[in-house]
C-alpha cells in the first residue's frame, strides 16, 4: 500500500507516519510550516506549486489529510483563512486524490456535534456550533460525496507524542519536568474522549488495510472533562507545583462556541475490531513515563 500523508510534520500524521511504515507500507508524508526529518513539502492551498512533492507523479492508493487549522477561537475570528485550510485545502487535495484514482482519509472531530446529546454514535444529527466545526463538516462532507471509498475519522482531545509537543497532555508533562508551575484554567463541563494519537494511526491502518469506508468514531476509554485530564496527568507528578481554577465554560468566555458534552461511543469499531484494544491517558503516561 502506497500511503500519502498530508500533514505528517504534525501530531496525528507523524504517528501515522511512523506506524504505517512500521507495518510495511510505502509511506511519504508532508510538511507545510515545520518541517521534519522524512517529510516532504507540499502546499494544500496552491496544489501547483513548483517546490511541491509531485504526488501525481508518485501515484500513492490512499491520500490521507491530516492537516488543518486547530485553533478554534482563532477561526471563530478568522473566518476566511479557516475555510482556506479547512475546505479549500481539502477541495484540492480531492483533486489530487482523482487524478491518483486513490482513496482519501479525512480527519475529522467531534466539535461537528452541538454537545447536547453527546457522546456520539456515527449516525447521531449533526449540528456544528462554531466556524471551526461547520467548516470540518463541510469538509468532511465534500470527501465523502466526492470521492468513493472515502474514510472519515471522527477524533477529539488527541495527545501523544510529537516533535513540538502542543497538545495538551504534552505541554503539562513537559512543564512538570521542567519542574515549572503550572497555572490552569479550565472547564470543568466540556466532556469528551481523550484519545491517543498513535491509536488512531492503528486503528486507522486496520480500516485502510480492509477497504472500510464512511464515518468511524475513534475514541479512548476515557471520558472526562478537561479539570479531571489535567488532574490525571498531574497525578503522576506528585511534587508538581500548580494552580488549578475550574470553570464553567461561562466564565471562561472563549470566542468560540464548544460542544459541551462531546466526545464518543466507537461502538462500530468496537464491532468490526472486537479484538483490538485501545489505550488510555493511564496506559500512555505509564509508557512515557516508565
Amino acid at each position: 500500500m502506497k500511503v500519502f500523508i498530508v500533514g505528517a510534520s504534525g501530531l496525528v500524521g507523524s504517528n501515522c507516519m511512523k506506524h504505517f511504515s512500521e507495518q510495511g507500507w510505502d509511506v511519504k508524508g508532508s510538511y507545510f510550516s515545520y518541517e521534519q526529518p522524512g517529510t516532504v513539502f507540499y502546499s494544500t492551498l496552491d496544489i501547483t506549486n513548483a517546490n511541491n512533492f509531485d504526488i501525481v507523479g508518485w501515484q500513492p492508493d490512499v491520500i490521507v489529510h491530516c492537516g488543518a487549522m486547530t485553533h478554534v477561537d482563532y477561526c471563530e475570528t478568522h473566518e476566511d483563512e479557516s475555510y482556506q485550510q479547512t475546505v479549500q485545502s481539502t477541495v484540492n487535495l480531492i483533486e489530487v486524490a482523482r487524478q491518483c484514482k486513490a482513496r482519501f482519509v479525512y480527519i475529522s472531530t467531534d466539535y461537528v456535534f452541538d454537545g447536547k446529546n453527546g457522546p456520539y454514535r456515527e449516525d447521531a444529527p449533526v449540528n456544528p456550533l462554531s466556524v471551526y466545526a461547520r467548516h470540518k463538516l463541510q469538509a468532511e462532507q465534500l470527501a465523502l460525496n466526492e470521492v468513493d471509498g472515502t474514510l472519515v475519522l471522527r477524533v477529539t482531545n488527541v495527545y501523544g507524542n510529537e516533535a513540538r509537543g502542543k497538545n495538551f497532555v504534552a505541554r503539562i508533562v513537559d512543564q512538570c519536568r521542567n519542574k515549572q508551575k503550572l497555572t490552569l484554567k479550565l472547564p470543568f463541563d466540556q466532556y469528551a474522549s481523550p484519545t491517543n494519537a498513535w491509536d488512531i494511526a492503528r486503528a486507522m491502518f486496520v480500516l485502510l488495510r480492509d477497504g472500510k469506508e464512511g464515518i468511524y468514531h475513534v475514541g479512548s476509554t476515557d471520558y472526562m472533562n478537561r479539570v479531571e485530564l489535567a488532574l490525571k496527568v498531574l497525578s503522576y507528578f506528585p511534587d508538581a507545583e500548580y494552580d488549578l481554577m475550574p470553570m464553567s465554560t461561562e466564565e471562561l468566555k472563549q470566542p468560540a462556541a464548544r460542544p459541551l458534552l462531546g466526545g464518543f461511543v466507537k461502538s462500530k469499531f468496537s464491532n468490526e475490531y472486537p479484538e483490538m484494544m485501545l489505550g488510555n491517558v493511564d496506559s500512555y503516561l505509564n509508557e512515557i513515563l516508565k
